[in-house]
């Protein structure tokens, strides 16, 4: 098992299955140019080998979410920025329909923010 196979099986159901489905949609949405690969312990997803999003689970929120890189340049209600200079997340909230075509708007907008 790689790295990151094991981090996902690390993270119990119903959670794993959420993350993994999400894992799936971004890289398939740009399979020319986005790769995977583990960062600080994480996956990460990279843009033409530049930083693009990553995976995490909050403990001062007690859920997942997805970082996104730039995201001090997204203006979005839903995207805490807290602490972070260059990032900005989203809570992922298990118990509700996962915000996949957000995400990969997201993910689309801060594409034109790497050079």
């Amino acid at each position: 098992m790689n790295p990151i196979q094991e981090y996902f099986y690390r993270i119990e159901e119903p959670a794993r299955s959420t993350l993994l489905f999400l894992r799936k949609r971004i890289l398939e949405s740009d399979t020319e140019n986005i790769t995977e690969t583990m960062s600080f312990g994480l996956p990460f997803f990279k843009y033409k080998r530049k930083m693009l999003c990553y995976l995490y689970y909050s403990k001062k929120h007690k859920k997942h979410y997805v970082s996104f890189y730039h995201g001090d340049k997204l203006d979005y209600p839903e995207l805490l920025q807290e602490d972070r200079k260059k990032f900005k997340i989203l809570l992922i909230d298990m118990e509700e329909d996962l915000p996949v075509d957000f995400i990969l708007n997201l993910i689309q907008e801060v594409k034109t923010y790497i050079k």
